[in-house]
């Protein structure tokens, strides 16, 4: 059985910890351990707070500066969309590795998308150099044997 939500908020620092919040409530439906409702709050604030730090740069009125997230239960899969409408990603493969920044000098570990990739079953990035917008993609399997029931 699917069921869907979506949030639209703006890109600031304290819209982060809400949408963890929401984003863990909603995920519950599916009864989740607590190590896989903190994997999901821990991926959904890396995924947000890159969209705020790195997508706008603070060059737009914030109302200009929209973030969405979209979560889709499938089964026992929880499906997470989180889309911003800034810069995008030059280079999507560097910025996957380990300790890459575009922040050099400031308080950044470059962890953002290792940590979402370590925590989440499937991370995709879609993103490109001159290209508005970044969108990422991530899924957490909670209930294998409810997922693999409901695609029979």
């Amino acid at each position: 059985m699917e069921n869907f939500m979506s949030l639209k908020i703006y890109s600031k620092p304290g819209n982060e910890t809400f949408v963890r919040s929401v984003v863990a409530a909603f995920a519950a439906q599916l009864n989740p351990t607590m190590d896989q409702i903190n994997d999901i709050k821990t991926a959904v604030s890396e995924a947000v707070t890159n969209c705020i730090i790195h997508a706008y740069a603070g060059e737009k009125p914030m109302a200009d500066c929209p973030i969405t997230v979209d979560v889709l239960l499938d089964g026992g899969t929880v499906h997470i969309t989180v889309v911003d409408e800034g810069v995008g990603i030059a280079d999507v493969e560097a910025a996957r590795q380990p300790f890459f920044t575009t922040k050099e000098g400031e308080e950044r570990t470059g962890m953002g998308f290792t940590i979402m990739d370590a925590f989440m079953d499937k991370l995709d990035i879609l993103s490109g150099a001159g290209q508005a917008g970044t969108v990422v993609r991530m899924s957490k399997i909670i209930n294998a044997q409810c997922s693999m029931h409901n695609a029979q």
